[in-house]
């Protein structure tokens, strides 16, 4: 597989994912000094919720490095860098909150070199899974597989830059993985069987569950194998709550779809035993589990408690009540108060949400992040 494309962008009426951490895409020169390495690296793994620009590199249908994605990210001056929202990911912001000095770099981009990879690396890819199969529909997207194996590259250019002993412990003492991947298992394969082969007909809900938590084992097991030691790693949200669901769905405000809420239940109990037991299994790890979706549903029944007037709408899109069909691009409407909406587009939060959550996942208690949050895990 090819490490740098370029590639064409096209809309993409099938959701994609679900949420969560690190970030990206901010220029590191070759000048970075000790000093600007203290808090070590951000690596962060996942999906369309923390892809901050890989996918501007692939040819593919998933990609939001068209207007008016990142409208409000200042860092561009309001042009799209590729993230799906309207600004800050959820792991800019906890990047910031850490007192992180850089974004995490796109491993496609061509900056993604140097001393610049000290400050973290990004390697997640709208549309991809923890099954190499989900995501088909976009063409080209990275699994966690090849994310797993773009870290490995990456590693050995860590040893190159520090030698193998400082570069072990740098890896091992001072930098965070950040996983946030699942969803598009769902949306993306499981629930579109016609293009996973059937999957539904071939597997139960049980197996194909068990499917991909043994895969997410061997993929966390081989960046423990890599000497990545304090995880973050994020359960799947709400996946039937977001307003594209809702909308093809033709559900009511305050329903969400029955089938696809009832898979991430199933998932997340059996995400969880996974992570206790990689706690107990491998010495010196610390697996911290972020309850996304308890954490996203707060923000769905609660909504006006916290500042927004709608949990269900999304602020650009097209299509259907909840404007939930077309994803965001140029010919899409527009809200006028982008923070007053929950979601951005039919899949994806508003800044305004993701600061919301990137602070209770940095500073929050047992209820959304356990054993210890993420400024506890830093300080590890």
């Amino acid at each position: 597989m090819e490490m740098r494309r370029s590639l064409v962008e096209a809309p993409v009426v099938f959701v994609f994912v679900f949420f969560f951490f690190f970030i990206s895409a901010s220029s590191l020169g070759d000048d970075a000094d000790e000093h600007d390495l203290g808090l070590g690296a951000s690596f962060i793994f996942g999906d369309s919720l923390v892809d901050a620009g890989n996918n501007n590199y692939l040819r593919t249908l998933s990609r939001a490095n068209i207007r008016p994605n990142g409208i409000d990210f200042k860092p561009s001056g309001g042009n799209p860098t590729g993230r799906y929202t309207n600004g800050r990911t959820i792991g800019d912001i906890v990047g910031e909150e850490l007192g992180q000095p850089h974004y995490a770099v796109p491993f496609l981009a061509p900056n993604c070199t140097g001393k610049a990879i000290l400050h973290g690396v990004n390697y997640a890819s709208g549309g991809g899974g923890i099954l190499n199969a989900t995501g088909r529909i976009f063409v080209n997207r990275l699994s966690m597989d090849i994310q797993v194996d773009y870290f490995n590259i990456t590693r050995k250019e860590i040893d190159k830059l520090l030698g193998s002993s400082k570069a072990r412990d740098y890896i091992k003492k001072r930098s965070i993985f950040s996983i946030t991947i699942g969803s598009n298992d769902f949306l993306n394969n499981y629930l579109l069987p016609v293009l996973s082969i059937g999957a539904r007909v071939s597997q139960s809900p049980d197996a194909f569950i068990d499917d991909l938590i043994n895969h997410l084992r061997g993929q966390l097991t081989r960046l423990y194998e890599l000497d990545a030691r304090k995880f973050i790693v994020g359960n799947v949200g709400p996946i039937g709550c977001i307003p594209y669901q809702k909308t093809i769905n033709r559900l009511n405000e305050n329903e969400c779809v029955e089938l696809a809420d009832k898979l991430a239940h199933q998932y997340n109990a059996r995400f969880k035993a996974l992570l206790t037991e990689l706690n107990q299994k491998l010495p010196g790890a610390t697996f911290v589990h972020a309850n996304v979706y308890d954490l996203v549903m707060e923000l769905i029944a609660n909504y006006a408690e916290h500042g927004f007037t709608t949990a269900s709408k999304a602020c650009c899109g097209n299509g259907g009540q909840f404007a939930g069909i077309i994803p965001c691009g140029p010919t899409s409407s527009m809200c006028s108060e982008r923070d007053k909406h929950v979601f951005w587009d039919p899949y994806h939060p508003s800044e305004a949400a993701n600061i919301i959550i990137a602070k209770q996942l940095v500073n929050g208690d047992a209820k959304y992040i356990s054993p210890i949050n993420l400024r506890q895990l830093r300080d590890l």
